[in-house]
């Protein structure tokens, strides 16, 4: 996998960068010219350029000014906007409550056809029960240090992932056999979740894979939890951040890994017999 998974990030950055100073190199003007018009220091200028900072919307409407080219700032501001929306702090996209958040990703869901998610850790969004939910989203809140309204945040959840009964979609979800056995929230909670997996996984629209602990000679540890949207997004989630990954190389490598995955999951009766072993663990 990639060395970052934020390397479409910054690549995206790193372009916003470069408009800004190419537009810099065509007004024939100096860094520090260049800085004295915008009313900043230099080192700010080589900041920008380097893409070691993103820039203000007025940064960069200063900037085009300062080289006689006004009429393109909207369009590296949009640019710019884009760049930056490609990593996303948990905590700065859940300012405004949990149950927001879920609700954030309706239309690019909507627009999916296939999903593809490997999670090594959790049952997938897609399947989560109400009271699974909570618990996950419960701990996120108190882990990022931002209020929690994960009871609310969960039955939005649960409604959000009503998609998987509706035409026109399909989801290939792949889990760890840990996943079955980590209990969050109480034991009621994951019997109603393991017990769900036996439902949801039966549905037609649905591939649930597992790949058993006692799978021998691995072609891949585990790795982490990302979603692929059809074959043009992924987006990667770290214990910080959500990564949207959009580099066709990186995408293709993710796709890749996933089917390496794949080829090491139990599905179908196997897959259930793994559930029912982890519902009987629960005593």
């Amino acid at each position: 996998m990639p060395n970052s998974p934020s390397s479409s990030a910054q690549a995206a950055r790193e372009r916003v960068a470069r408009r800004l100073r190419d537009l810099r190199a065509d007004a024939g003007i100096t860094g520090s010219e260049l800085a004295e018009r915008c009313g900043w220091t230099h080192p700010k200028t080589s900041r920008l350029e380097n893409a070691r900072t993103p820039p203000t919307p007025d940064d960069i409407r200063r900037w085009c000014a300062a080289c006689g080219a006004a009429d393109q700032a909207a369009d590296i501001i949009a640019e710019s906007r884009d760049a930056e929306s490609q990593y996303s702090e948990w905590r700065r996209k859940a300012r405004g409550g949990l149950k927001r958040l879920q609700n954030s990703v309706a239309e690019l869901h909507r627009s999916t056809e296939l999903f593809r998610v490997y999670s090594p850790a959790l049952v997938p969004g897609f399947l989560q029960t109400e009271g699974y939910a909570r618990a996950v989203l419960s701990a996120n809140a108190r882990l990022l240090g931002i209020p929690d309204d994960s009871a609310e945040a969960a039955v939005a959840r649960v409604e959000r992932s009503r998609i998987i009964h509706e035409p026109g979609h399909r989801f290939v979800l792949l889990i760890e056999e840990s996943v079955l056995r980590y209990r969050l929230g109480d034991d009621d909670a994951m019997a109603a979740q393991l017990g769900y997996l036996l439902t949801a996984g039966a549905l037609p629209s649905v591939s649930l894979g597992i790949i058993p602990i006692s799978t021998r000679e691995r072609v891949m540890g585990p790795k982490e939890l990302f979603h692929i949207y059809d074959d043009t997004l992924v987006s990667v989630e770290l214990m910080s951040a959500r990564v949207r990954v959009t580099q066709p190389s990186e995408i293709a490598l993710y796709l890749k890994a996933f089917e390496q995955l794949r080829s090491m999951a139990v599905y179908g009766a196997d897959a259930r017999s793994l559930i029912v072993k982890a519902i009987d663990a629960l005593g």
